[in-house]
């Protein structure tokens, strides 16, 4: 409520310096018609005439004022008097909220978002929103955030480096704000299952090739979400379940796989490597032949072929294609030795 309340404050503050700049544009225009009318000035000295009485700087008039251009000059400088108080004290405001400087902010990131390419919309910044965000970070991944909540959007605001947008995300003009056309992939954390439907749907009609995943509460969600167009449903609560049942029943387990996954370990890491070599196409070699476990000192713990299935610890009979991908643990140096083997190979 708080940062609502405040950002309502700054609205109103540039409504009111608005609508002063609006009285003091006013003030010049009747100004020099009034000196026109009642003097009979030309318009360049009837603007002389406004601007010198407006400023109160004391020069001479252009010709001795009749009764009626005195009681016109008294009351244009006691209304300019007031008008440009209020515009500077206004302004003075806007300063001082912050507003202006926090424009000239928005502006530059909309800059940076125009460039974006390859990158991940999320949308939501609840608390996997904040999580997905916190693991793209970690892995390099550029990024940007659909919120349309203004209390959520002003946390956002605290760290310059995010890029952001506010609004709906289930919105069309929102999404190509967020150059949905160029991303890889969309997450849509939203707490609402109805509102991740929305989002999927618009976005896979936006971008047919895009990778979309997606939060769900509700157990029958899931499917739901698939036939709207998701790649992936992740369910927190259903997660949260199975991790606290297998802490009892595994918990080395669990701990072992959260140090290599979850704690950002430089000196291990488990990564997927695509095959790739088109010699391995007409001349298949085995994992043995390759050697690539004794010349890399990575481990191959599965692959995952053309056809989607998936092979846990392959034996080392097992013939590579180059659309096969790998799943393989080890050190860095460890997987780029790996990868330079599955070129050379």
């Amino acid at each position: 409520m708080a940062g609502i309340k405040n950002n309502d404050l700054k609205s109103t503050t540039a409504r009111n310096l608005l609508i002063s700049g609006s009285l003091f544009v006013g003030l010049f225009v009747t100004g020099t018609l009034g000196f026109i009318i009642l003097e009979g000035y030309s318009f360049i000295d009837a603007l002389y005439m406004t601007v010198n009485t407006v400023a109160t700087v004391g020069f001479r008039e252009i010709a001795p004022l009749d009764t009626a251009g005195k009681l016109f000059t008294i009351v244009l400088i006691l209304s300019s008097l007031g008008i440009v108080g209020i515009t500077l004290t206004n302004f003075s405001k806007l300063l001082i909220d912050g507003q202006l400087q926090q424009r000239i902010k928005d502006y530059n990131v909309k800059k940076r978002i125009v460039k974006l390419d390859n990158h991940v919309i999320v949308c939501g910044y609840g608390r996997n929103g904040f999580q997905a965000c916190e693991e793209l970070i970690a892995h390099g991944i550029d990024f940007i955030i659909v919120e349309k909540r203004e209390n959520v959007v002003a946390r956002i605001r605290e760290t310059p480096e995010r890029l952001f947008i506010q609004g709906d995300a289930a919105s069309e003009d929102v999404l190509h704000e967020a150059q949905i056309s160029k991303a890889k992939a969309l997450i849509t954390a939203l707490p609402n299952d109805a509102d991740n439907i929305y989002v999927v749907l618009t976005a896979r009609e936006l971008n047919p090739n895009i990778k979309i995943i997606s939060r769900a509460s509700e157990f029958n969600s899931d499917i739901k979400l698939r036939r709207a167009g998701a790649n992936n449903v992740i369910m927190p609560d259903r997660i949260g379940g199975q991790r606290m049942a297998k802490l009892v029943a595994q918990p080395d387990v669990v701990e072992f796989w959260d140090y290599v996954l979850l704690q950002s370990v430089k000196d291990v890491s488990l990564e997927v490597i695509r095959c790739g070599n088109p010699a391995l196409a007409s001349a298949p070699k085995t994992m043995k032949e390759l050697k690539l476990r004794e010349l890399s000192g990575a481990n191959i713990v599965g692959l995952k072929t053309e056809d989607g299935s998936y092979i846990f610890n392959p034996s080392a009979d097992f013939e590579l294609s180059p659309t096969d991908s790998l799943f393989v643990f080890g050190s860095p140096e460890q997987i780029a030795g790996l990868r330079a083997l599955l070129k050379q190979s």
